[in-house]
């Protein structure tokens, strides 16, 4: 101990500054080489053998040690706004460590020091410091606020809907109409008093997961309907539930008795559909009625104003979707989101859980009577000429693609607009058959008399990026040279926005192609080219080193070590199983289920979105056979994690392990620099973005998963949609702070916010009861996006 004390005779201050440096600059140096070695910067490999040298020199009680770390921080500097200029986020991981730090080797010096002032001088220059800090802070505040890149069209278009029940007072399908427009003409609530805006009524519904194993499951989802004097909510577990609109009171409810077994990845109900029997008279039991699928695949028909299952639909209200596909083990096949009824039929698709096997059940997309739940058609894409269901000792084919997001309908044109997924087993396809590969990843337009595409717009080859389209088609009127189309806008999870002719399905503003990488393991299958939107995209520039983030340079340099090591190419990197590669953007979007919503009087889209990367690899079945990787149905290891984090893909030689979002694994925090997700407002005239800005503030985000509380923009992953009014407000929750918030449409900026008892991964609705509009969202939070479980809804308005 004499002898250590010999070597180092610092004080006990700049003894300690001295080991922390020490220690910092050897993993700086070990992970310097390493990152050098790979190509990256040498900035980190510099810096640690000149903070080696600071700490050994502090420790033995020299001065100068102080003063090369001040070196060290002002080289930081330098290094740092050369490499990412003012980009505040960016900034963060390369300067507000080694800035606090200083405080402490200031106070070391001080130590060290025989000036009679030398503790003021410390203080001072600390005080300086901190100043400097929250300056910098304040700066990135403003940097975040979003600024309009051009002005608000002012009301210019009118935009027929052809749904038969208009958003207004009501709010009578999951996107508003079967348009999928998420707006509102209603005008009450205004950029002006939504300040005063205030909680009118809060529910709960009672479904909570009843175990700590499903808990890790929910994700509400909801987006309530209005009809008339009645609002209708479905909870995770399918509980539909009647409300008076005005006052939240339950005036019906009914259970359709889901089992925990039954549900997928995720426990959600987006929604419940309603119908009008035609001719029916008002009083004839099941006149009025709600549709909706659960997680065990049944179809349900309800009184609307009773809750009473309608006896002549199915068998006593009920029809089990599960026919004809085969085997179905308990969670395989779901239904989570609305069906879309148009001219009297109910057209439903469903969730096959992701990558379990090659040969899951069927994606068939089905057609029954509204009124008596008979099949009307279904369309097997491997089975084009079957009409009703197969022949006996037969099912229909295994492993298509399906849909198991929301269509949505066009009832003048007696069209459905299916945005479809991938093939089973998403990240392999070898094993895809030829209409699979037509199908997969497609809009597809079904004629709802026969079941027959009319149409198809593909918007990935052999896709292997689990690129599905998640979001519904949003019809609108689009004026081109030729005068005024029906169309369509279609988002995607890659970012591409395009306009379609809902009619063709031909694109109506530019679609172009890029070269795309090659390689991975089946470089015979990937295509040299891929489609890509010349109009519009939220697709932000491929990744580089310079945009690897964390919470400190240790955290940084990690990330950067992990891009160099991992396979990537750009936009469209396939998959390896030599190590990791990057999909960029992330299978979360880009625009996921949310969609987007359109003011159809000024014309503008508002969509918001994602912007993350995942961290991929394709594991040898070997190795995921060794790691106990089995189908759900099967005994298997503790996996755990998001969807894609160590799914077998049965049938295939690779199981895939996805590191969604890509995270560090001590930390938590993700390995791209913020924002996260974004929103933003588009001119349909022009394809010409009018405001962008990060969505979500850091409140309850932080490293080790402990929130910050900070009311700092960040920019957050988000899940849930918006919607747009005649006002002029955009009302979201969406992000992963549990806030619902208003946003101006004109600039952009948000004008009032709430707390939510539980996360808002959901879509807001809002409707007019009594001569009152009201704003209402489930919270009810989700494990996906790791935000607290709740069973709230939650209704706003004006004092």
């Amino acid at each position: 101990m004499n002898r250590l004390r010999q070597m180092f005779p610092a004080p006990l201050l700049t003894l300690i500054a001295g080991l922390i440096i020490a220690f910092i600059a050897l993993v700086l140096l070990i992970g310097g080489v390493w990152l050098a070695a790979l190509g990256g910067s040498a900035y980190y490999l510099v810096t640690g053998v000149a903070m080696l040298a600071s700490g050994l020199l502090l420790m033995r009680g020299r001065m100068l040690g102080g003063w090369i770390y001040v070196a060290v921080v002002f080289f930081t500097l330098l290094w740092a706004f050369w490499e990412v200029g003012g980009n505040g986020w960016a900034l963060v991981p390369r300067v507000v460590a080694p800035v606090v730090l200083l405080v402490l080797v200031l106070f070391a010096m001080a130590t060290l020091s025989v000036r009679p002032h030398r503790w003021r001088l410390a203080l001072a220059s600390s005080a300086m410091v901190i100043l400097l800090c929250a300056a910098g802070s304040a700066m990135l505040g403003w940097l975040n606020n979003a600024r309009p890149l051009q002005p608000l069209p002012g009301p210019r278009w009118t935009m027929t809907d052809p749904a038969p029940m208009q958003a207004g007072a009501d709010w009578p399908a999951y996107g508003g109409t079967y348009s999928a427009r998420r707006y509102s003409p209603l005008a009450q609530i205004t950029p002006a008093n939504v300040g005063k805006l205030k909680r009118a009524w809060t529910i709960h519904t009672g479904d909570l997961p009843s175990s700590k194993r499903v808990r890790g499951t929910y994700g509400a989802e909801n987006t309530p309907l209005k009809v008339g004097d009645s609002l209708y909510v479905c909870t995770p577990k399918n509980i539909v539930l009647s409300l008076d609109p005005a006052t939240g009171k339950q005036r019906w409810r009914f259970d359709p008795k889901v089992s925990d077994d039954a549900i997928p990845y995720t426990a959600a109900c987006r929604g419940v559909s309603y119908y009008a029997v035609p001719g029916a008279a008002a009083e004839q039991a099941c006149a009025r009625r709600i549709i909706f699928g659960t997680l065990d695949a049944r179809l349900f028909a309800l009184d609307a104003a009773t809750g009473r299952p309608c006896q002549d639909f199915g068998a006593n209200g009920q029809v089990d979707t599960k026919i004809g596909m085969g085997d179905t083990p308990p969670g395989y096949v779901s239904i989570n989101s609305p069906p879309t009824i148009v001219r009297g039929v109910v057209v439903t698709g469903h969730q096959v859980l992701d990558g379990q096997d090659r040969w899951a059940p069927s994606g068939v997309i089905r057609g029954f009577d509204a009124v008596t739940g008979k099949l009307q058609w279904a369309w097997d894409m491997m089975h084009p000429d079957w009409d009703g269901y197969p022949p006996p000792g037969q099912t229909w084919a295994r492993g298509t693609p399906n849909m198991w997001t929301i269509a949505s309908g066009d009832e003048q044109l007696g069209l459905v607009y299916l945005p479809m997924g991938n093939a089973a087993a998403d990240y392999y396809s070898s094993l895809r058959r030829p209409a699979e590969n037509d199908y997969a990843t497609s809009l597809v337009a079904l004629d709802v008399t026969t079941g027959k595409p009319r149409w198809r717009f593909q918007a990935v080859k052999k896709d292997v990026w689990d690129y599905d389209f998640g979001a519904q088609a949003t019809l609108i009127d689009y004026r081109s040279a030729g005068g005024t189309v029906p169309a369509l806008i279609l988002p995607s999870k890659q970012g591409d926005v395009y306009v379609l002719d809902r009619r063709t399905g031909q694109p109506l503003t530019p679609v172009g192609t890029i070269k795309a990488p090659g390689g991975g393991v089946e470089p015979a299958e990937r295509s040299p080219t891929q489609i890509v939107s010349l109009w519009h995209t939220l697709r932000k520039p491929d990744l580089t080193e310079r945009d690897m983030w964390g919470m400190s340079p240790i955290d940084q340099m990690i990330c950067r070590i992990q891009f160099r090591k991992a396979s990537y190419k750009g936009f469209f990197t396939p998959p390896t199983s030599d190590g990791r590669s990057i999909e960029y953007p992330g299978y979360n979007g880009g625009t996921d289920w949310g969609g987007v919503a359109v003011d159809p009087v000024r014309g503008v889209i508002v969509a918001n979105y994602n912007d993350m990367p995942n961290y991929v690899r394709l594991v040898p079945r070997a190795e995921a056979d060794k790691r106990g990787w089995a189908p759900r149905d099967q005994a298997r290891g503790e996996i755990g994690g998001p969807e894609g984090a160590g799914d077998p893909q049965a049938g295939t030689p690779y199981a895939i392990d996805v590191n969604a979002g890509w995270r560090l694994p001590f930390t938590g925090m993700l390995c791209k620099q913020p924002p996260y997700g974004g929103i933003r407002a588009i001119d349909i005239a022009t394809g010409k973005t009018i405001w962008d800005r990060p969505l979500g503030t850091a409140r309850t985000n932080g490293p080790f998963g402990i929130p910050s509380m900070l009311p700092v923009t960040i920019g957050t992953p988000n899940n849930g949609g918006a919607v747009v009014t005649a006002s002029g407000l955009i009302f979201i929750a969406a992000a992963t702070d549990n806030l619902i918030r208003a946003i101006d449409l004109a600039t952009g900026k948000t004008v009032w916010s709430n707390v939510l008892p539980a996360g808002g991964q959901a879509t807001p609705m809002t409707y007019e009861a009594n001569g009152r509009q009201y704003v209402v969202i489930y919270a009810g939070g989700h494990h996906f996006m790791e935000t607290p479980i709740g069973d709230e809804v939650v209704a706003y308005a004006l004092p």
